[in-house]
């Protein structure tokens, strides 16, 4: 399995809303093709189409919308190949060009499902569209960032505690 929480969570995160308005970090080429690049892709169009996919199928998994067998097409093909070398063996990840990336988004989910189960999961602000991955002792994380989201959320609640009592 690929051990790559963080690459997960850039893909699920690369859709963020910002000021009420949705920004695709993975929504035309420019800036797919950086996005990819970043994150150890090649930055094609197929690998683009790719991962796009990916990210809707990973997100509705992650939700419960979907079973993961939906993201099995993105390991057709897919395998481990052993490397040996003066430091040891070690396994490297074989696919087409276009399917290495979304591949191993598919098998970071898998790894964390596995090893971290339960703790992947949306923001608690119904109005965020990010995922957090929740590595406290107690797993009660809530908000995909305590600066943004927890914040808004605490003076919201903050605000709707108080204001009866203003309005008297």
């Amino acid at each position: 399995m690929v051990d790559d929480p963080e690459l997960l969570l850039a893909l699920l995160n690369s859709r963020p809303v910002l000021d009420g308005a949705e920004r695709d970090e993975l929504g035309d080429e420019r800036s797919g093709r950086a996005w990819a690049t970043a994150h150890g892709g090649v930055g094609t169009a197929g690998e683009l189409r790719r991962l796009r996919a990916v990210r809707e199928e990973l997100t509705e998994v992650v939700l419960g919308k979907r079973a993961p067998s939906v993201l099995a097409h993105a390991l057709e093909g897919v395998h481990q190949r052993p490397v040996l070398d003066d430091g040891g063996l070690s396994w490297e990840l074989v696919a087409g060009t276009d399917a290495l990336l979304p591949a191993r988004a598919v098998l970071a989910w898998a790894w964390v499902a596995e090893q971290l189960p339960g703790r992947l999961r949306p923001c608690g602000n119904e109005e965020c569209r990010l995922f957090l991955l929740d590595r406290s002792k107690a797993n009660k994380a809530r908000w995909c960032s305590m600066a943004t989201c927890g914040n808004r959320m605490k003076a919201r609640r903050h605000y709707e505690r108080n204001r009866p009592q203003a309005q008297q």
